[in-house]
């Protein structure tokens, strides 16, 4: 990837859950507004989805957190929230994916590269349950992707309902995640990862136009320990259905299925005396 920040938010986007600061996803008046420190680790996803080849990261960059009322950045990732109440949160979020060389990726030999793709868009939470060390939510985000190293071309919408469940002690030492959604995507970002255009035609590689439909089911897990009052580790894993991908028949469609998986760590240098939104 080309600009670190963004691999940032692409690994934190994967791993956002493991690398909470507290629980509790409404600023607390007893945490401060924002936070400096810096943030490591290591990731091993697909290259895309349905890829038989993979993509690996490792980084340590500067992280700052941010609680403000309005603009956030913290384990969701960066965003304005539109809408807050006891029940339901509108916000802006942001998410990044990892680029794939064709040189690196067999099925996609001589075409051309996947940059990484910028995704943004408003995300509506409904909070289902919610008591002092546990809750249960929906998140309804509708993104849109760009694309990075080509004029930030707008490759299609993706939509990615899912079930969001979080717990944790009283103490905020141990914090485990866990979601189960679905991702959908319009014809124009299937034919990104999918479509073989007449002069990429191989002998095992037809002509091939892709569609609109379900991507993937996904589930993921994360858990993280806070080892001191400023260093918190954490650990990830996703795995990705594919097997009723409206897709499936790309000859770029290689695996059903596939996994992620990271760990790391964050380290706290500097806290603001300013309590979260004063």
């Amino acid at each position: 990837m080309k600009l670190p920040l963004l691999t940032a938010v692409m690994f934190s986007t994967l791993a956002a859950p493991a690398i909470a600061q507290e629980l509790d996803a409404t600023p607390a008046p007893d945490l401060p507004l924002w936070e400096v420190g810096l943030f490591g680790g290591a990731a091993s996803t697909p290259a895309y989805p349905g890829a038989d080849d993979r993509s690996q990261r490792a980084l340590v960059l500067p992280m700052v957190i941010y609680r403000g009322k309005v603009l956030r950045a913290d384990r969701s990732g960066i965003g304005a929230r539109l809408l807050n109440t006891d029940r339901v949160e509108l916000d802006i979020g942001f998410a990044v994916s990892l680029p794939a060389k064709s040189d690196d990726v067999g099925a996609r030999a001589g075409m051309p590269d996947l940059n990484s793709l910028l995704e943004f868009g408003p995300r509506l939470k409904v909070h289902l349950t919610d008591t002092e060390i546990s809750r249960l939510r929906l998140e309804l985000p509708l993104r849109v992707p760009l694309e990075l190293g080509n004029g930030f071309k707008r490759q299609g919408l993706v939509f990615e309902p899912r079930l969001v469940a979080e717990t944790g002690d009283r103490s905020g030492v141990w914090q485990a995640d866990a979601n189960l959604g679905m991702v959908f995507g319009n014809a124009r970002l299937n034919r990104y990862f999918y479509d073989v255009a007449p002069q990429y035609v191989t002998a095992d590689r037809p002509a091939y136009q892709a569609g609109a439909g379900l991507m993937m089911t996904r589930l993921g897990l994360s858990l993280s320990r806070r080892v001191a009052p400023d260093w918190r580790v954490f650990g990830f894993t996703r795995y990705d259905n594919l097997s009723h991908s409206a897709n499936r028949d790309s000859p770029l469609f290689r695996k059903n299925s596939g996994w992620s998986a990271g760990a790391g760590f964050t380290w706290t240098i500097h806290r603001s005396a300013a309590r979260a939104w004063e």
